[in-house]
């Protein structure tokens, strides 16, 4: 095979990302991809901006490097200082001028430098990857969306129709370069779910848990307002919030001025999260906006109820009173409604819990979004545009 350098051979990839992916949606599925594209086919490699990353426990990244290279896939890590280090880009500019064929990038900001290194790099072929689309007020992120990232790249990637349509609608990026790739993961073994044990709790009620990045985007607030709801009616409740992040001092204040300690539990990043999700009677997702979000896949593989906001992506992946309950955002009497809902008809529970496990194993399973990408690459790679394409991979 002739690839689009002009070598035979294998296809020369490079994936940029902020974040190594031990924590985020994004940076997770980022990692899956390129650690999970055929080798047969294409000469892999990792290039994380933010390294090292002070926001996860170096021992955490120590191990996903090891990961990740174990793979086959080799790992860049850019020694930037801050954001404006032009010079910290200099190993990838090399990297792509020593012939790469594609080059792959997640998220904004690294969209935003792909299109600028990319280009000067020459690099034949640039795909911008959107995770979440969340642009309202923010004009200046929407000019650089089509002034520089879609005019620079040659496909942009869109993980719901929803924000496949808001980037062509509202932002008047070009049609003819958006794709949408639905969100997949990798299968996992059950969970044990000895979520009391494991947490150092005691759990004598139900347990209504989430897992997130710890940010104003999840709205937690407003499910540990909607946990004030329940607890009149479940004493023993527990909701249990899985992650870290910035907002987690605000998480703690809001927790205190409710009085909720015995009930709320801030559990921290933790490296069992298959084995906790297994011990939740309800997952939820409290999010004000979102593109497809991991966590709720993982829900729907375990096969647990989920009540979720009805924004995004999500009610592409959910359909209200098929593979859960879906409602609106920031009201957490509503979310607590619907919970309560759940909690009182375990037979609808497990239905919904068990539809929503058999359409996560037929529709978003991570070899579904890789042979997507796959063949995204060798399209361009061999001249083909993304409008040859499609708008659905």
């Amino acid at each position: 095979m002739e690839n689009g350098g002009g070598r035979k051979g294998r296809l020369r990839v490079v994936t940029l990302v902020g974040g190594v992916g031990v924590t985020g949606g994004a940076e997770r599925l980022a990692r899956e991809i390129v650690t999970r594209l055929d080798p047969d086919r294409f000469d892999r490699t990792l290039c994380v901006s933010r390294w090292p990353d002070d926001r996860i426990d170096p021992e955490a990244a120590s191990a996903a490097v090891a990961e990740i290279e174990a793979s086959g896939v080799r790992f860049l890590g850019l020694h930037r200082r801050n954001t404006l280090d032009l010079a910290g880009w200099r190993p990838l500019y090399e990297l792509l001028r020593s012939g790469t064929d594609v080059l792959h990038a997640h998220l904004f900001g690294s969209n935003v430098w792909a299109a600028i290194v990319g280009t000067t790099a020459r690099t034949p072929a640039i795909v911008a990857h959107e995770h979440t689309w969340s642009f309202q007020g923010q004009p200046v992120r929407k000019l650089l969306d089509r002034r520089l990232i879609a005019a620079r790249s040659d496909a942009f990637l869109a993980v719901s129709e929803l924000d496949r349509r808001r980037m062509t609608e509202i932002e008047r990026i070009d049609p003819g370069k958006v794709i949408f790739v639905p969100n997949g993961i990798p299968g996992r073994p059950a969970g044990d779910g000895r979520i009391g044990e494991r947490l150092g709790i005691d759990v004598d009620g139900p347990v209504i848990g989430t897992v997130c990045v710890l940010r104003p985007q999840k709205a937690l607030t407003v499910l540990i307002d909607a946990a004030a709801l329940l607890v009149e009616r479940h004493p023993g409740l527990k909701v249990v919030i899985v992650g870290h992040g910035p907002q987690q001092p605000e998480l703690e204040r809001r927790i205190a001025e409710l009085g909720l300690e015995r009930t709320v539990v801030l559990a921290g990043h933790r490296d069992d999260v298959p084995d906790l999700i297994r011990g939740f009677d309800v997952a939820v997702c409290s999010s004000d906006f979102e593109g497809t979000p991991l966590s709720v896949l993982e829900y729907m593989q375990t096969g647990l109820p989920i009540v979720a906001t009805r924004v995004g992506g999500i009610p592409d992946i959910i359909e209200d009173g098929g593979q859960g309950l879906l409602v609106e955002p920031r009201d957490p009497a509503g979310l607590a409604a619907a919970v309560e809902r759940l909690l009182g008809e375990p037979g609808l529970a497990a239905r919904l819990g068990s539809s929503a496990r058999e359409r996560q194993h037929a529709e978003f399973d991570i070899d579904v979004t890789v042979r997507a990408i796959e063949r995204i690459y060798e399209g361009l790679a061999s001249g083909r545009t993304a409008a040859d394409l499609g708008a659905v991979a």
